[in-house]
């Protein structure tokens, strides 16, 4: 197959811009294609750590893979508020959103089919955001190809409204703040996002000081841009890592086993009838147990 390199790739290594293709998936299959010298830039073979300049034209043959179908398993979610358009779920902390290498069932994906997700990529029906696996909370899904193609409107125009709650370690500089950084894959670990990238794009989160205590702050951030990782990211970025964060903040704080993050709000005009829509979910009993001993000084 062949297809246009675009100009964001720019300045990213090939192996690496390969690995991020749909058509090939990870690092490993990435390696392999270019190992056997079948990946050619405007026609010519290149090594994996050549540089993109963005607009070249590559060719590779994409892998065979078979892809198991994915079929509805029973979970006991909390679904949050639904009708015959979307459905807004409770996610809990340590699900995965959809099927992934080494996730090939049992994702939160796998249990929405059993009501009736629809809409986008085969592999991941009627998902338009994501939460990380260990962050807890509400997301949104379709119903229907059109109710998906609505939502990711939404979503690109920045009409979804999510709110999260977050405790991070140390005390902010003032109450409220905007950060905004671009955020993409870490140059040196592919497993972490951060400001040093090659492949940055726009990120802007918002937060909100809800309540100081000795050692921590909690605080109500909100999202105008969704990348991965981002709150994790730009909290450490201003020296606030989330609190258990294993990757860019503080493991086991105050009892923690996962990043104090849950994604408590959700709001948004209905797709199809304007009308309001506007979702809540509490705190785990797990954040709550976190939370009462970073205000005992923990």
């Amino acid at each position: 197959m062949k297809q246009r390199v675009p100009e964001e790739a720019a300045g990213q290594r090939l192996d690496r811009y390969l690995a991020s293709l749909p058509e090939v998936g990870s690092r490993s299959v990435a390696e392999r294609l270019l190992g056997s010298e079948s990946v050619r830039i405007d026609g010519r073979p290149e090594g994996k750590s050549h540089r993109l300049a963005g607009g070249e034209e590559v060719e590779f043959e994409p892998p065979e893979t078979e892809r198991p179908s994915l079929a509805p398993e029973p979970m006991d979610l909390r679904i949050a508020y639904e009708d015959e358009h979307l459905v807004v779920v409770d996610k809990p902390a340590g699900l995965v959103v959809h099927p992934a290498p080494g996730h090939a069932s049992g994702t939160l994906v796998h249990g929405l089919l059993e009501h009736a997700v629809a809409g986008g990529d085969a592999d991941r029906p009627g998902i338009v955001h994501r939460l990380d696996r260990d962050t807890s909370g509400l997301m949104v899904a379709a119903r229907s190809e059109e109710a998906h193609r609505r939502l990711q409107n939404l979503v690109r125009t920045r009409a979804l409204e999510r709110h999260y709650i977050a405790l991070v370690v140390g005390l902010p500089r003032s109450r409220s703040g905007r950060i905004e950084a671009p955020i993409g894959r870490d140059r040196r670990d592919p497993l972490r996002h951060s400001l040093d990238s090659d492949t940055p794009r726009d990120a802007v989160t918002h937060f909100e000081v809800l309540e100081l205590l000795p050692r921590h702050a909690l605080l109500d951030v909100r999202l105008e841009t969704g990348r991965t990782h981002q709150i994790r990211v730009h909290l450490a970025a201003i020296d606030l890592p989330v609190a258990g964060d294993p990757v860019y903040g503080r493991p086991r704080e105050v009892g923690l086993t996962r990043q104090f993050l849950h994604a408590t709000g959700l709001a948004f005009s209905h797709p199809f009838s304007g009308e309001r829509v506007e979702v809540e979910s509490p705190l785990p009993e797990e954040l709550l147990s976190a939370l009462e001993h970073a205000r005992s000084g923990g």
